[in-house]
């Protein structure tokens, strides 16, 4: 690994976090978080409860940094690469103007992506750019091992998202347990849901973990759209 400090692409999701935490267990010296609060929907980023986001980093004990992009417009993008480029540009904006505020510079970035090429190619390309290297602890990992990983490790994972077929209101704020895993086990067989959620079948806030001082306690109702759902978060606070 170079000299530097490191910056992780943090959602708060099961994803980012499990990079994250890898990433601590590694012993890379993580200095900032890094949130991207997209407008609408994104290409590239995670989209629900982001603003969870800094309650988390507070439990973590590192620095949040917001990012505000203007709407990324995705829903009208035309070709997705060229979108998925477009959304990078702020967060590579934002990460060298980090690198001057680190001790040694930026030595790299954590990443969440398991299977998504095209989220990891442009991450890939953007530290290039930057100078600095990609920790992806997921990447190209069994779903489900990983998940039984995070879950042995002591995440506590609520779904805060769903838009799959398979998926009811039933499943929103709904903990991933070894007993959801085993029904979306079953849910890929018939209908190709991703264990993970990998497609965007279904999204995830960690409320507690072995990296976190405190959990987060959430109230919320459910908003459920004819096949798709998610959580409005009412209050979110740090418990004892």
């Amino acid at each position: 690994m170079t000299d530097g400090q490191w910056v992780s692409l943090f959602s708060g999701g099961k994803d980012s976090s499990w990079a994250l935490y890898r990433a601590l267990e590694e012993g890379l010296d993580v200095a900032r978080l890094v949130t991207v609060h997209p407008e609408g929907d994104s290409y590239m980023y995670h989209v629900p409860a982001t603003r969870l986001a800094s309650l988390a980093a507070e439990s973590i004990g590192v620095p949040l940094v917001d990012i505000e992009p203007a709407d990324f417009e995705a829903a009208a993008a035309s070709e997705s690469g060229e979108q998925g480029d477009t959304e990078l540009e702020p967060l590579e904006a934002a990460l060298a103007d980090i690198a001057d505020d680190l001790d040694g510079g930026l030595a790299g970035v954590t990443a969440g992506a398991v299977e998504s090429e095209y989220q990891t190619s442009r991450i890939e390309a953007m530290a290039e750019r930057l100078g600095c290297e990609v920790f992806a602890p997921l990447w190209q990992r069994d779903p489900r091992d990983l998940a039984d990983e995070m879950l042995a490790a002591g995440f506590e994972i609520t779904i805060v998202q769903v838009a799959a077929y398979g998926l009811d209101e039933s499943w929103l704020g709904r903990t991933l347990d070894r007993e959801a895993l085993d029904e979306l086990e079953a849910l890929n067989e018939e209908y190709g849901v991703h264990v993970l959620g990998e497609g965007g079948e279904f999204e995830t806030f960690v409320t507690d973990g072995p990296h976190m001082s405190r959990p987060i306690e959430l109230e919320y109702d459910t908003v459920w759209n004819g096949d798709r759902g998610h959580l409005e978060i009412t209050s979110a606070s740090l418990g004892d």
